[in-house]
């Protein structure tokens, strides 16, 4: 199918497909670059044999090894294939080696895979009662779905990768084949398959299956490989020899060492920064509990319920910071070295390596969520720094929206003109609207005399694209009585929200997909999965569930990264940086995601609401990062598909050590000296196995034949695999190709029916889908959930923070927006709490280090401080109005430890800004919207969560308007939005107000005596006061344009001063007050 042949909407439910707005159906067409398999020994190209067709070592299993691996096996090593043990035979222009006498002259390549049909009986034998449950039975009279391996005929690849080096190969004879072959042959599920049977009973290891010798001379053959190296460095220590005429040796040597360095490194933080602050923090722990005993030892008689109150908050504000502190024990940096990736896996001139990598964009409602800037968004996915044919751009729709889907069409049509004016001037930002909002000099180094004009001219035509958006909008602003119309008169088959089929459009890809210079362009694929009433959906969890499986059936990047839908690619080579660890031999098979920091534009200066989240982003994910990795926080994350699939990852006997509590708060990732062999069991000794022979056949997953996996060494028939991960055998065959890709040979028509069907609102009734695979639900902060699921298993994640962010967002300016936000994060984190997937209680039995298990106690439980904070806030004002305080009258032996407690605090703020390097401004906003936040949205958050898990109360989701600012520079920051949340913080601010003015008349009557206790209590009502400043400031707004402070200073001292006014009484003669004092009451 091209990307102009329309879209494809249906129910797998009612048998319904529909293929809406198709021009024409155009026929097959080859694929490029059909470059042959991997070799599973060196990693390189199996390359061509002499007659020109892929090269086969083995003519009985075909198990993909190049040239020279085949040829080094059969001069120094056993001389039989590592997987079947067939003795290699001699090839067309392979020398002979001892015991090729013995076999013909002439080698048997034509009738290589020519098996008896009696295979296929035996195969039925040991397939015994899983044959029924094959999915070619349950199809019944349908046309049999192709599976995800290898035919001979060739189709047009909009959809398939046409890179097959990305393609995990099966091992095994999979059915007859032409001469040339290519891949492993399309085979009819209706048909019998011959393969080579492999006794269950028997070791894997007399088939060459993981066997440790082969292991063992393959690391000799390439320790040989390095000592060749290293002795021709020798040879030429100044890189001027030649080698056989082919001039200098020095560069290619150089080249080939730099492509062996690893491509990332940690970059420690200096010891001068961190030794200090660990020490400050131990001291203030030893204080802390030396206060806290005093406070418990020394009751206030006569203020009882203060004392006992305060008491209890400052405890528990004490267990607070300890798990929001440790956590930040070992911080690091980060540094990622491209040039080696590029030297490794996409070399000038040669066809790229990279790993296939699927973006995923969520929208909901484009009315909140503006169809220009997820454009936007959209426009800087596809002009990102990566080969385009390794780049697919899934957006899901899950309001099915005819806006959306129109804004889409337009923005693919625009694309073909942005993206090569991107990649012409390699220009940053790749989203138009923010690279033209620039207030820089846009001629810096650029050096073609074309640019300015072509400038020019591509503004022109971002500023129409935006009149046809906006068009666009203002025409769906009022839905007409009979719904939407698409514009060949054929009904929108999304007008109903809540009832809808799924539906599929391609509208870029290898056909049609082509930009004006005529170079192909990223695939641009619309998504709207299927919605009927009664079917739970589980919001944008379940949305993004049906990404990734809609994309393992089109494209199957190895690699997925999820983005909402205003958060653009302010970095075009964001995800290289993200492979620079995900392709990294030493972290690439235990790493679960790489998590970006969250960078945003269109914040007010002085940043009123924390909105940067700075504190959190730039110290406490860096303290994770030196631990098992930071938290994924629901955006800006590149995944690995294994790890959503709920797989365990490749681990090193230093992983499989057992948690140490020391370990765990040094975070070494280090190979211990010894491990403890007897806590390693038979299971995860077979999940850490290295093996790279591919076990599994598509064929057999299809038939329902049990395989054995290299990885994971289970048993698995198809019923088990059906019960994970759904009835679609397209989608479990891709599940077992962990580098990704599809085979040129499926059929994009089928696909897109299985695509359908893999979107389809029951597809995941009684599977493990939310449960143990893909996002998790449960909490309406899925993004928690999912990577604790996945740190319990023992995979780690990585904070990449590049020099440019690589991701840029818009975050809600105004007050009421902003605690709405803060709310849903906050009542996500109380549902977590109430789960069986609460971190105090859960995954005990897995991986998860100690000081990440409280990182994620800390994410969950944080809501709750929201009650001692409120109470403590009051605190000072009943101090005020009572007269009474919370402490005693203390000695200089007490006062001490109050003193250095309030010191140990003030220097572990400054030491971490320090090695952290964020501003003491940003430090001071985080502290203060933490008090705003804990006295409204979290305490919310609290009585919310507690009555939707035990009264079953459910509570909306709210999506965060992402409106664009048309009004004037911050001008939402001062429109004032009622709601509930502003009550409690409100009323925090006038009783301390009240109680301020209450205690300076209180002291003005009492005379000076009482002065002195009046400014401990004075104090903490002003430290309340300021916290809550910004809030102040949200509430008054922009009206009359008089700042906070001169208001709130001017009522203060107009209390104060008309009270000093009523006690002094200037205008009384001294006889009228002698009079007044000798006058009797009643009681005379």
């Amino acid at each position: 199918m091209e990307a102009s042949a329309g879209m494809v909407a249906g129910s797998h439910r009612r048998n319904e497909l529909v293929r809406i707005r198709h021009d024409s159906d155009s026929g097959p067409k080859p694929l490029k670059n059909l470059n042959g398999q991997t070799c599973q020994i060196c990693g390189d190209n199996v390359g061509v044999g002499a007659a020109g067709d892929v090269f086969v070592a083995c003519n009985e299993c075909a198990f993909p090894v190049c040239r020279p691996c085949y040829e080094y096996e059969r001069k120094d090593g056993t001389q039989c294939c590592p997987q079947c043990k067939t003795r290699y035979k001699r090839h067309k222009g392979s020398p002979r080696v001892e015991g090729d006498d013995d076999e013909e002259d002439v080698d048997d390549l034509e009738n290589e895979f020519d098996y008896p049909q009696g295979h296929g009986k035996a195969r039925q034998q040991w397939q015994g009662e899983d044959v029924d449950l094959s999915s070619s039975s349950r199809h019944g009279s349908q046309q049999p779905i192709p599976l995800l391996t290898n035919g001979r005929s060739t189709v047009s690849g909009e959809i398939a990768t046409p890179d097959n080096q990305s393609v995990r190969t099966t091992s095994g004879p999979l059915g007859p084949s032409e001469k040339n072959v290519t891949f492993s042959p399309y085979v009819d599920p209706r048909q019998p398959v011959p393969v080579r049977i492999v006794d269950p009973t028997k070791d894997l290891n007399s088939y060459g299956l993981g066997n440790v010798d082969w292991k063992e001379r393959v690391e000799s053959w390439k320790l040989k490989q390095d000592k060749n190296a290293m002795h021709m460095n020798n040879r030429y220590p100044e890189g001027k020899g030649d080698l056989e005429g082919t001039g200098s040796n020095g560069e290619e040597l150089q080249m080939a060492d730099d492509a062996r360095q690893p491509l990332s490194r940690v970059v420690p933080i200096s010891s001068s920064h961190l030794t200090p602050y660990r020490v400050v923090i131990i001291l203030r722990l030893i204080i802390l509990g030396f206060f806290l005993q005093y406070r418990v030892t020394h009751p206030v008689k006569d203020a009882y319920p203060l004392w006992l109150t305060s008491v209890i908050c400052e405890i528990w504000f004490a267990l607070s910071w300890l798990l929001d502190q440790f956590p930040k024990w070992y911080p690091i940096n980060r540094e990622t070295y491209l040039d080696r990736l590029a030297l490794r896996y996409d070399r000038d001139g040669e066809p790229s390596q990279l790993a296939p990598v699927d973006v995923f964009v969520s929208t909901v409602d484009p009315l909140k969520e503006p169809p220009l800037v997820t454009a936007n968004t959209v426009l800087s996915i596809l002009a990102v720094d990566y080969p385009v044919d390794k780049v697919a751009c899934y957006v899901s729709d899950d309001g099915s929206a005819m806006l959306t889907f129109e804004a889409l069409s337009e923005t693919a049509e625009f694309a073909r003109k942005w993206v090569p004016f991107c990649k012409k001037h390699n220009i940053e930002p790749r989203a138009p609207e923010f690279y033209f909002a620039q207030k820089i000099d846009y001629l810096k180094d650029k050096i073609q005399p074309s640019f300015v004009k072509e400038r020019r001219a591509m503004k022109r035509e971002y500023e129409e694209f935006k009149v046809r958006i906006n068009a666009l909008v203002a025409k769906a602003q009022k839905m007409p009585e009979e719904g939407w119309t698409m514009q060949d008169g054929t009904p929108w088959p999304g007008n109903n929200p809540r009832d809808h089929p799924g539906m599929i459009q391609v509208f870029l890809g290898h056909s049609g997909g082509l930009d004006t210079d005529g170079n192909e362009l990223p695939r641009l694929i619309y998504v709207s999965r299927e919605k009927r009433p009664g079917f739970q959906h589980h919001k944008k969890a379940g949305a993004m569930n049906a990404l990734i499986r809609v994309s393992a059936v089109l494209t199957n990047g190895a690699y997925l990264l999820n983005v909402d839908c205003d958060h653009y690619f302010n970095n075009s080579k964001a995800l290289k940086e993200a492979m620079c660890f995900m392709m990294d031999p030493a972290y690439g098979r235990k790493t679960c995601y790489v998590q970006f920091p969250q960078r945003f534009d269109g914040i007010d200066l002085h940043d009123r609401y924390a909105n940067r989240n700075i504190v959190f982003f730039d110290i406490n994910l860096k303290g994770l990062d030196g631990i098992q990795g930071p938290v994924y926080v629901g955006t800006g994350c590149c995944f690995n598909r294994q790890a959503l699939y709920g797989y365990d990852p490749v681990l090193t006997e230093a992983d499989l050590e057992p948690n140490i509590i020391i370990k765990s708060c040094c975070g070494s990732r280090k190979k211990g000296k010894s491990g403890n062999k007897k806590y390693i069991d038979k299971k995860r000794a077979a999940k850490r196995t290295e093996s790279t022979i591919p076990i599994f056949n598509m064929e057999d997953i299809e038939e329902g034949v049990e395989g054995y996996d290299d990885e994971r060494s289970l048993l698995m028939s198809q019923k088990s695999l059906e019960k994970r991960f759904g009835q679609s055998p397209v989608f479990i065959a891709a599940t077992f190709m962990e580098q990704g890709g599809i085979p040129p040979s499926t059929n994009p028509a089928t696909l897109l029916k299985e695509a359908i069907h893999v979107i389809s609102c029951g597809y995941e009734d009684k599977t493990e889908w939310g449960k143990e695979i893909g996002w998790i639900y449960g909490s309406v902060t899925e993004d928690i959930l999912t990577g604790f699921k996945m740190h319990a298993r023992g995979w780690i994640s990585i904070y990449c923070m590049p020099p440019r962010p690589a991701f840029k967002g818009s975050a809600p300016i105004n007050l009421s927006d902003r605690l709405n936000q803060v709310l849903r994060w906050a009542l996500g984190s109380i549902e977590i709490l109430l789960s069986r997937h609460c971190p105090i209680w859960y995954g005990y039995k897995g991986r998860l280090r100690l000081l990440e298990r409280l990182a994620y106690i800390n994410t969950i439980v944080y809501p709750l401080t929201s009650i001692p904070l409120l109470a403590y806030c009051m605190l000072p004002a009943f101090c005020l109005l009572t007269g009474k305080f919370i402490i005693p009258e203390i000695s200089n032996y007490a006062s001490m430890w109050f003193i250095l407690l309030f010191v140990s605090i003030f220097a572990t703020g400054i030491l971490e800004l320090r090695w952290s390097g964020v501003s003491i401004e940003d430090w001071w906003r985080n502290e203060q919207f933490w008090v705003i936040g804990g006295t409204s949205a979290h305490l919310f958050a609290v009585f919310q969560g507690l009555l939707k898990v035990l009264a079953g109360i459910d509570t909306n989701f709210t999506v965060t308007s992402k409106a664009s600012d048309e009004d004037g520079d911050f001008a939402e920051l001062y429109v004032f939005k009622w709601t509930s949340l502003l009550i409690p913080p409100t009323t925090v601010l006038i009783i301390n107000m009240v109680g301020i003015v209450a205690g300076v008349s209180y002291a003005i009557n009492s005379g000076y005596q009482s002065w002195g206790p009046l400014f401990g209590r004075l104090f903490f009502a002003i430290w309340v006061i300021a916290h809550l400043y910004p809030f102040l400031k949200g509430l008054l707004g922009r009206q009359n344009r008089t700042p906070t402070i001169v208001i709130v200073w001017s009522i203060l001292l107009a209390s104060i001063f008309s009270l000093l006014w009523v006690r002094i009484d200037p205008f009384t003669s001294d006889a009228t007050k002698a009079a007044a004092n000798g006058q009797c009451g009643i009681n005379c």
